[in-house]
């Protein structure tokens, strides 16, 4: 049965990789997989020998002289701890996402196209990657790499230009969102997950993940690409600022959530409660400033509803969050989880171990070789990195805040770079933009693999140092 459930895991995986290929949204397969993963847990639960407990991080003393009506109430558990995690993690996105949207529905974002009054290529090109290098951090990648394309496709009359631009924004966004807990999916899982505390992640990643960035927009403003100025026509001068309130909601919501990792730190509570009540104080305001008289806790009829939704900013924000990719990480997670259940992760961990040369990170008396985690980002950049971390989070039991769980979030956060499919940042660029594939492949890829790579020999050093 456990290699049932591989294969169906395999399956799912490779689904969600040829999403593209086969014009099958990735949260279809990733529910689906998750499905049937746990269903042939639930039938096949007399014949494991082993369970996991990851509320203690060990298997479970005689599972195999458990009755049934004691595996099933296990399962039960496991599952529901399974869940509970996972929503943290997706409350906490939901809270982030409604934020963003609030601030975008001010128009706040157009305040940020007010700094940019240079003409010159490569003065631009170092104003949008330190954007989308400190705004990721803030935001996360996704949101900013939207935002900043939003804003580039308004600066950049010239397709070709912009395509480097978006380009070069996509490494500089992936780059500022492995430093910050709240800057990526990934950096978010294992902060919540207590893998990493916000000061040590920002100690020992900052500096690698500013050499992931700088290096790649180095390099690239001695290219052809970036010579010269930008056309004056291409200049576009209008005022966007529609709302008065956009400048006062950008930098509201941007401090509300900066504000979160600062509640989890004072009160040891789940970031997911310090967000709720950014989001709160966020909506508060943007309530007040839309001037309507109508309460975000009255959901009458159907008609008052849409009409609320009308004039509501949180109601109109809240219906431009992007369920989808909440969906496909609810699947993606709990699937993971079911191998984990299992002890399957833990099992390819110490295989990796033993196939990889033992020159790395100390961990409990054993070495877990750097190419191990090198090689995970490289796999991000193959398939999502969301189910990669989670895996990690399955293959090894670290304390927080041993150096393995911060090079884990370099690389799943910065390896998706190398091509455009890897990242999320990297697949929302190449829709606003029709950005191809092979164009990405060889124009900057190998830029975010300089990148990339110096950055990993940046935080080894460091990793020695401190």
């Amino acid at each position: 049965m456990e290699t049932v459930i591989i294969i169906v895991f395999v399956l799912g995986y490779l689904a969600i990789t040829l999403e593209h290929n086969l014009k099958i949204d990735k949260l279809i397969p990733a529910l689906i997989m998750m499905a049937i993963c746990w269903a042939l847990i639930a039938f096949g639960l007399d014949d494991f020998t082993t369970w996991f407990d990851s509320s203690q991080h060990g298997l479970v003393d005689g599972y195999a002289e458990m009755g049934q009506e004691g595996k099933l109430h296990l399962m039960e558990e496991t599952l529901l701890h399974h869940l509970g995690k996972t929503a943290e993690i997706l409350v906490f996105l939901l809270g982030a996402m409604t934020i963003v949207e609030i601030i975008d529905y001010f128009n706040g974002f157009a305040t940020i196209k007010g700094f940019i009054k240079t003409k010159s290529k490569v003065r631009i090109l170092w104003i949008f990657s330190f954007l989308a290098f400190i705004l990721s951090a803030i935001i996360d990648n996704l949101t900013a790499t939207i935002v900043l394309i939003s804003i580039l496709q308004k600066i950049v009359g010239k397709r070709e230009d912009r395509l480097w631009y978006a380009g070069l924004i996509i490494i500089a966004a992936n780059a500022g969102g492995a430093w910050s807990p709240i800057g990526d999916v990934t950096t978010t899982m294992l902060w919540i997950g207590n893998k990493v505390s916000t000061g040590n992640l920002i100690i020992y990643l900052l500096l690698p993940s500013l050499v992931c960035m700088v290096i790649p927009s180095l390099i690239a403003s001695f290219l052809p690409a970036f010579k010269g100025k930008i056309d004056a026509d291409d200049l576009d001068d209008n005022n966007e600022n529609t709302s008065k309130f956009g400048p006062t909601m950008l930098y509201l919501g941007l401090s509300a959530i900066v504000f979160v990792p600062v509640f989890k730190v004072v009160t040891h509570l789940p970031p997911y409660v310090g967000m709720m009540l950014s989001l709160g104080v966020v909506a508060t305001f943007a309530e007040i400033y839309s001037s309507t008289k109508f309460s975000i806790t009255e959901l009458g009829a159907k008609e008052e509803s849409k009409e609320a939704a009308h004039h509501s900013p949180v109601h109109h924000s809240l219906s431009k969050i992007e369920l989808p990719s909440i969906l496909f990480f609810l699947g993606i997670l709990m699937a993971v989880a079911a191998l984990e259940s299992l002890g399957q992760l833990f099992g390819f961990a110490n295989y990796l171990q033993d196939a990889m040369p033992m020159l790395g990170t100390e961990l409990d008396g054993t070495r877990v070789s750097d190419l191990v985690v090198i090689f995970l980002g490289f796999g991000s950049a193959v398939i999502d990195n969301v189910p990669l971390v989670a895996a990690s989070l399955g293959m090894f039991s670290e304390p927080i805040d041993n150096p393995l769980w911060h090079f884990i979030a370099y690389s799943a956060g910065t390896g998706g770079s190398m091509l455009i499919i890897g990242s999320a940042a990297g697949v929302v660029a190449m829709g606003m933009e029709k950005i191809d594939f092979f164009w990405y492949l060889r124009k900057i890829s190998w830029l975010a693999l300089l990148g990339f790579l110096a950055g990993a020999v940046v935080f080894v050093v460091m990793r020695a140092i401190l």
